[in-house]
């Protein structure tokens, strides 16, 4: 166990088991007190690495991540406390791999309920190689205006009430981190405030006694009265009258053992602590509060008593010339964060991204406002969950319906088009899904798929201007443009798609108007009178029946309508649709294991 001061204003720690909330209140603290360097040196969370962003005062800093305790210190040599947010089931083994490591000097274990045979070895072990442990069940311990564990001394607004920004001139030392706390906020009401605190731990073996810190705060010139608060059960306090007894500590010592209702009760008390636990008279509260005194500590009457107790020990000190008290200071403030700034309304701060379609924030997921659980339970299909996201509204059935043809129509073409060929190609070179998939959607354009917006776009126009076919197509060929939605490499006047049948079968049956595709029929009939391969395809059967959808619902404006044939919401469903295609051919092409694709010679003309 050391023998003097285990902490300074340039102690780093490493943090085991990312928590962000302790480590931010550190760095904090490490601002409040006025460090230069920042108390955290790294972050060990098993099997992860990179960086971390905190802040330090009012700037963003990385602290480093390490995937194990051996990498985390030899990144950090000069980082020799290491505290441990392991739960109770591998805080021991993380804690022998710290102290087995030569730089590390202390050990925090937070983790309560860690196996009493564990921690003996870790005490074993501690006590072998001149090392301190503080805990298991700990909430640390701090320095003042140096350096603290965790969570220790609770919020900002805490520490600058029990002036811990500052050392003091008292060396606490307790079993309970809940009444260190409490007792920070004391002493620094009656005496210039503390100059170390630890939190041992409240279970029934803590890896450094009461007496192992009072016998360090002896030694620590700045430490010129100490403060205990022990707790019934256990043995640990007549260590510390032994201390007293044989004269190792001559700075006077306040205590109080609390626990001294237990004898109200007629059966045996089990307090918070594992270790608080009465058992027989040597370990009841009153037995030890009566050995402290007999040894020469100030051992007030009662816990309320105990202010008064310290009160009057500093005053001594402080008439004896044995101290000065600390000049005060006013500690730079902490910025607040965002977060807590605007829940409390002090600051507003601009989103960066809007969204009407949907919103996770609540208990389950919305699309378009209605609830994922609604979703489920009325059976919406793909057709409805698209008007939600798309267009922001339930459509009508028929239109859902609709919109679900188009999706399995268009879900694939076969192997040849160029955007199925990409994939297959893609995924024979050994790549992954989405670089496959990605490497067909790209084809998707003006030639390929993306003509269903120009049909729509082409015969939305013509149609709203009141163009017969004849102007409309002799119109388009004047610009050497090509009338989107009409013509195919395969199909012609005698050998239709029956894609394109069965989507204006549909809309014949169940659309409320048609007369879009009417006027598509038309232009394909003047098409057709220049060439037999003319038809319409499955494009231009899309295109102008969306057109129908979104007039005839009744529930688009017309400005809406142009928006959406616009924005290339049609387009959106093409690359929907064919998305299941290309995934399908690529997950074909790895379970045949197909071999990298090499394009035969004799399928490429070479020329000079």
């Amino acid at each position: 166990m050391a023998t003097g001061q285990i902490f300074s204003k340039t102690t780093q720690a490493l943090f085991y088991n990312y928590k962000q909330l302790p480590i931010q209140r550190m760095l904090d603290f490490d601002f409040l007190c006025g460090r230069e360097t920042p108390s955290v040196a790294g972050i060990i969370n098993p099997g992860s690495d990179g960086f971390q962003k905190l802040f330090f005062g009012q700037e963003e800093i990385a602290i480093p991540v390490h995937p194990t305790i051996e990498a985390a210190c030899n990144a950090h040599p000069t980082a020799d406390v290491f505290i441990n947010f392991a739960s109770f089931r591998s805080a021991a083994a993380s804690s022998m791999a710290a102290l087995k490591q030569p730089t590390i000097r202390v050990v925090a274990i937070i983790a309560e309920g860690v196996p009493e045979s564990d921690t003996k070895q870790l005490i074993s072990y501690a006590k072998a190689n001149n090392k301190v442990i503080i805990g298991p069940a700990t909430v640390g311990g701090i320095q003042a205006g140096a350096f603290k564990i965790g969570d220790t001394a609770g919020t900002i607004d805490n520490i600058i009430q029990c002036k811990l920004y500052r050392p003091g001139s008292v060396g606490f030392v307790s079993k309970s981190g809940g009444m260190s706390n409490e007792m920070y906020n004391t002493i620094a009401r009656v005496t210039d405030g503390i100059y170390e605190g630890i939190a041992i731990g409240g279970d029934v073996f803590p890896g450094s006694t009461l007496s192992d810190h009072i016998l360090r705060f002896n030694n620590i010139p700045q430490v010129k009265m100490m403060v205990v608060l022990g707790e019934l059960g256990g043995r640990d306090e007549y260590s510390l009258v032994e201390a007293l007894k044989q004269g190792k500590v001559q700075k006077p010592v306040v205590a109080w053992v609390s626990g001294t209702c237990a004898r109200l009760f007629k059966s045996e008390v089990q307090f918070g602590h594992a270790g608080a636990k009465s058992g027989g008279e040597l370990e009841s509260a009153q037995a030890k509060n009566q050995a402290l005194r007999d040894a020469g500590a100030v051992v007030p009457t009662s816990y309320e008593a105990l202010e008064s107790a310290i009160k009057e020990t500093f005053e001594k000190l402080v008439e004896d010339g044995k101290i000065s008290p600390v000049a005060e200071i006013t500690p730079p403030p902490i910025p607040e964060d965002l977060k807590t700034a605007i829940k409390s309304g002090k600051v507003r701060a601009p989103t960066h991204i809007i969204s009407t379609i949907s919103d996770d924030r609540g208990e389950e997921p919305c699309y378009a406002g209605v609830p994922m659980s609604t979703i489920i339970e009325q059976g919406f299909g793909v057709g409805d969950v698209i008007s939600l996201l798309w267009f922001k509204r339930s459509l009508p059935r028929y239109c859902t319906q609709f919109i679900e043809m188009c999706i399995m129509l268009c879900a694939d073409h076969g192997p040849c088009v160029s955007g199925a060929h990409n994939s297959i190609v893609t995924a024979r070179a050994g790549k992954d899904l989405v670089s496959s998939l990605v490497s067909g959607l790209l084809t998707i354009g003006p030639r390929f798929g993306g003509a269903i917006d120009d049909a729509a776009r082409y015969f939305k126009d013509a149609y709203d201007r009141g163009l017969t076919p004849y102007e409309f197509v002799e119109g388009m060929k004047k610009k050497g443009i090509r009338v989107p939605g009409i013509g195919h490499r395969i199909k012609s006047r005698d050998n239709r798609d029956k894609r394109v049948q069965l989507l204006q079968k549909y809309a014949h049956t169940h659309f409320p108007s048609v007369k879009y595709m009417e006027y598509a029929v038309q232009v394909e009939t003047y098409t057709l009178s220049k060439a037999n391969n003319l038809v319409m395809n499955v494009d231009g059967a899309i295109g102008s029946l969306f057109l129908d959808l979104l007039s005839g619902s009744g529930m688009f404006s017309k400005q809406e309508i142009d928006e959406i044939v616009e924005i290339g919401y049609l387009n959106g469903l093409f690359v929907l649709a064919r998305s299941i295609g290309l995934i399908g051919h690529t997950f074909d092409q790895k379970r045949l294991k197909q071999p990298l694709y090499r394009h035969p010679w004799e399928d490429v003309l070479y020329t000079k």
